[in-house]
């Protein structure tokens, strides 16, 4: 009978552990389905998420076309720069706002055709520098990052010799970018200056003219060294959510007759930003758009999460 009792007792202990050990996997099985399905859901909302914002962006490019046939010239009254109102979708929002590019300095315009720098267009990015109270040295530490060479300019350049001795070693561009955002790797430039820097420059393909319609307020007081804030806040105030009246009378007894033939009242990039949200799920687009002369609108740059 001991024998028999401690053999019901060691039975009865083995099925308390089977039944232990099967409820563990049991909830390890339940718990992985449940992951499992989760990052299906967030993959599918992902998806979704970002055909949204593709859609959004052929939105937008009716909205531009439209546009050119209204209108000859791109101010702040439009349409287009009106932030996009906050549209609901099934699970989530989208929100978003078109932005004129040629409203900033394109650094591009640091060098010509020929991969050589434009003394006057680094003059006028040394006074935006100088209006944002930023180090003008950068402008041509700048130009030599994106010139056709590796010979530094005299004084302010930096070429391959100085960006090779960084922890860790990189080289210069020596050509055009495709994104403002590489300046932030200009030998001296600090995240700071860079904030500072950032919402008054752009990188566009070839060299571009300035939209004063939609120009910042230190964009447009870097056109000439006499311009002064008084200055900036009337031609603000002149400009208003209309733009200017005349702007060749406005701008000649302001700026020399070169820095006059590089302003503009109208745009040809534009930067879209799209935030669509679904669920847990975030995704943000940039768009930069190009629009030709008859309102066709190509996409020239993407990318997802960041600027």
């Amino acid at each position: 009978m001991k024998r028999s009792t401690a053999n019901r007792g060691v039975a009865l202990i083995t099925a308390m552990f089977i039944t232990a050990l099967a409820s563990i996997v049991a909830a390890n099985l339940a718990w992985d389905n449940a992951l499992d399905v989760r990052r299906t859901m967030n993959l599918l909302n992902q998806e979704q998420a970002v055909q949204v914002a593709l859609g959004t962006e052929s939105w937008v490019s009716v909205i531009l076309r439209q546009d050119l046939s209204d209108s000859e010239t791109d101010h702040l009254g439009e349409s287009w720069a009106i932030e996009l109102p906050s549209l609901l979708i099934d699970g989530g929002d989208v929100t978003g706002s078109i932005e004129d590019l040629q409203g900033r300095f394109n650094v591009n315009n640091l060098i010509d055709e020929s991969g050589q720098i434009v003394t006057r267009t680094l003059q006028h990015f040394q006074r935006l520098l100088i209006a944002l109270n930023l180090d003008p040295r950068f402008a041509g530490i700048a130009a030599d990052w994106i010139d056709d060479n590796i010979e530094p300019i005299f004084p302010d350049g930096a070429e391959d010799l100085t960006y090779t001795g960084i922890i860790p070693p990189y080289r210069s561009a020596n050509q055009s970018l495709t994104s403002a955002s590489e300046l932030a790797a200009l030998e001296g430039m600090d995240r700071r200056s860079f904030n500072v820097l950032r919402p008054h420059i752009t990188a566009l393909p070839g060299r571009t003219h300035i939209n004063v319609n939609t120009a910042t307020e230190a964009v447009l007081q870097s056109l000439d060294e006499n311009i002064s804030v008084t200055d900036v806040e009337r031609l603000l105030a002149e400009r208003e959510d209309v733009g200017f009246d005349y702007m060749q009378n406005t701008f000649s007894s302001l700026v020399t007759p070169d820095v006059l033939n590089t302003l503009d009242e109208s745009s040809n990039y534009f930067r879209l930003k799209v935030v669509v949200r679904i669920d847990t799920v975030r995704v943000t687009l940039y768009s930069v758009l190009q629009r030709g002369p008859k309102g066709n609108i190509t996409p020239i740059l993407r990318s997802f999460g960041t600027t």
